[in-house]
């Protein structure tokens, strides 16, 4: 995925085509390219007071939100809207969390019957029965379950056990001393302490209770895989008989959790971390009950803060979004119940917004852009010289085989069994949750459904999913300004191009080339191709970890470099395409004194335009697999030679690699 969506929009109303307001004139390209194109950009948009970090995803992300809010509006203001139908769903979901006074009132009511439940755990036979029943909740207590591809028999749905547990966002919140972790770990503390306060707690228990919390997360994440070693799909695939299962908990009783859960028929699991699982077994009877019960209490609780009442919400903001990303203010009321009814159930949502806000127009330009692309990095897969012809036939093959979805599904979710209605936003969350848990699981041993999709319809984002072998572009992410029909090909090659690239080439990344045509984990290259790969991956990732974040913090290649194999390979491949659609055309005019493909560029690095509080750039630098903005753009564009060319860069300009030290794989 992009994670951050990919857009052109400013602050003063600019809604597309070509402009030169995003420049920094000042700036030299060839010594700054990222500065240059977005450097008045950055100038004219500060960071909200609720947000870490404020880009062109943020904008078009609350320009759709605005388009939401009118549906949800009219949906709750309804009273025609039959009773179980999707516009009641989203109308009474959108109104309950609206509902303050009601939220208010109800304190922590909604949670009240789970904290009674917990309380009455007496051995290791109930203390399983309730991790399984708030799993269902969408509580990640001790681990996350439900079901995904067999990863070597893609046809099929199978059962997935995962570590978790933790209420930091990383394992290295937990293991990493440098002095900000260890900071970050007494604010976390004390953030816990508050809550059990809030609770009714007096404050020297609450403080024990937190440091009980604080002690089992420190041991999970201990047991836990970096986020680094998860990115390679081998090490996770260990799939279980009921018997090895056995062999692996003795604690953890399997079988027992299967019944829970209402799936007695799973026979076998895919156990994602076995280390993980063992460590977790271990601690099942080392930790006593009562500490156990502390810890679950505040995995519902942090779990379901932002559903409660203010003094829990507020709480939970202060830590997560104020200290974590350095966050001011919290987004208005309406903006977070228009995203939590996203959240919960977005194809619902979604189905009307594609009726109101995508055209036929946009898919079929969209689906002949997707077919440059594919006919571009068809062209270099048959050219490049390091790789053999054994490789090169299957990589044909997995690229003739990508499916392509666009703007929404073909099939709509089916919510007749989810029941909501105004009363209770907490309780409406934990039905959707239950609802979610529940999908997941009626899956576990069925062929896999190829019509779902992962992202909603308003999502300004894109993806490539290895397992099924497709790219999937949200109704979102395909409007403008990002992509418009009033640019010129330039600009829109040089951004949803460059994104259909991107997402191809994930296919070809280095966890994506591991999977085959039909999305099956097997080694279809040869060992020589192999290791040509591999040396060229390395390039990349040396160079992303030679960017400087903040002092003392540098990006993780290795975490990086999935998506920055995708951004080279994705602009070389746009690049291409741009060139190819000129062919038989008038060279296009120069526009404002810029050329075509000095154009190109400029639409890669404006949809990247960001800025960041110092707190959000260190989290994403040390959580996400996606490089922050600055590197996305001049990390790659320093690596090709026709961006060089066309603004006229010359060797020893820190924008031109020299030859030796040039990174390329496609």
């Amino acid at each position: 995925a992009l994670l951050m969506g990919v857009v052109v929009i400013g602050q003063n109303g600019n809604k597309g085509g070509f402009t030169t307001e995003n420049l920094d004139r000042s700036a030299n390209a060839c010594q700054d390219f990222y500065q240059f194109a977005t450097g008045g950009w950055q100038k004219a948009n500060p960071v909200p007071g609720a947000f870490g970090r404020w880009g062109s995803f943020n904008i078009l992300a609350e320009h759709n939100r605005d388009a939401l809010r009118t549906i949800l509006d009219a949906a709750e203001k309804n009273p025609k809207a039959a009773r179980g139908s999707n516009e009641q769903k989203i109308g009474d979901f959108y109104a309950s969390c609206m509902s303050e006074a009601q939220i208010e009132a109800a304190g922590m009511q909604p949670i009240m019957p789970e904290l009674k439940a917990i309380d009455k755990i007496k051995d290791l036979r109930s203390l399983q029965a309730e991790v399984a029943r708030l799993h269902s909740y969408g509580v990640g207590a001790m681990f996350g379950f439900g079901s995904l591809q067999d990863a070597k028999n893609s046809k099929m749905v199978i059962a997935v056990a995962v570590q978790g547990g933790l209420g930091l966002p990383d394992r290295d919140f937990y293991t990493d001393d440098s002095d900000k972790m260890k900071e970050t770990r007494a604010e976390y503390v004390k953030h816990m302490t508050n809550m059990f306060q809030l609770m009714g707690e007096d404050a020297a228990k609450a403080a024990a209770d937190a440091n009980t919390v604080m002690m089992i997360e420190t041991k999970l994440a201990r047991a836990s895989m970096t986020n680094v070693e998860q990115r390679d799909p081998i090490k996770t695939y260990n799939k279980m008989t009921i018997a090895q299962l056995r062999e692996l908990n003795k604690n953890l009783w399997w079988e027992s959790y299967f019944a829970d859960i209402k799936q007695p028929g799973i026979t076998e699991l895919n156990v994602m971390q076995p280390d993980f699982f063992r460590a977790l077994d271990k601690e099942l009877t080392a930790t006593s009950l009562d500490d156990w019960k502390t810890y679950l209490r505040w995995q519902l609780l942090t779990t379901y803060a932002p559903t409660l009442s203010s003094k829990f919400d507020t709480e939970n903001f202060n830590f997560f979004s104020k200290y974590l990303n350095g966050t001011k203010e919290q987004l208005p009321r309406w903006r977070r119940c228009v995203a939590a009814t996203d959240g919960s159930i977005g194809e619902a949502l979604g189905e009307v917004y594609v009726q109101k806000n995508f055209t036929p127009d946009a898919k079929q330009r969209m689906q002949t852009m997707v077919r440059n692309l594919i006919a571009a990095l068809r062209d270099d897969l048959q050219t490049i010289q390091w790789m053999g012809d054994e490789t090169r036939q299957q990589a044909l093959t997995k690229l003739d085989a990508i499916a392509q979805k666009i703007g929404y599904p073909d099939r709509w979710r089916n919510y007749t069994a989810l029941k909501i209605d105004r009363k209770s936003y907490a309780g409406n969350t934990m039905q959707a949750n239950v609802f979610e848990f529940n999908r997941q699981l009626n899956e576990i041993n069925k062929e896999v459904d190829r019509g779902q999709w992962i992202m909603t319809p308003p999502t300004v984002n894109a993806y490539y999913q290895p397992l099924r072998n497709e790219i999937v572009f949200p109704a979102g992410i395909l409007q403008p300004p990002f992509f418009d029909f009033s640019a010129d090909d330039a600009l829109n090659y040089g951004a949803i191009g460059a994104v259909i690239g991107h997402e191809m080439t994930h296919g070809f990344d280095d966890r994506g080339r591991q999977y085959d045509a039909e999305g099956n984990l097997r080694v279809w290259w040869t060992p020589d191709d192999l290791k040509n790969y591999q040396a060229r991956a390395t390039c990349v990732e040396n160079q992303f970890s030679g960017f400087k974040v903040e002092e003392g913090l540098f990006q993780k290649g290795k975490l990086v470099l999935g998506e920055s194999i995708a951004d080279l390979g994705g602009l070389k491949i746009a690049y291409r395409a741009f060139q190819k659609s000129l062919e038989g055309k008038p060279r296009p005019k120069d526009i404002d004194g810029f050329t075509p493909e000095q154009r190109f560029f400029l639409g890669w690095a404006q949809v990247w335009a960001t800025n960041y509080r110092a707190e959000a750039a260190r989290q994403q630098a040390l959580t996400d697999s996606h490089p922050l903005s600055r590197f996305r753009v001049n990390g790659p564009l320093s690596n090709l030679p026709e961006f060089a060319q066309a603004y006229q860069c010359k060797d020893g300009d820190p924008m031109v690699r020299p030859t030796t030290d040039r990174c390329e794989i496609w």
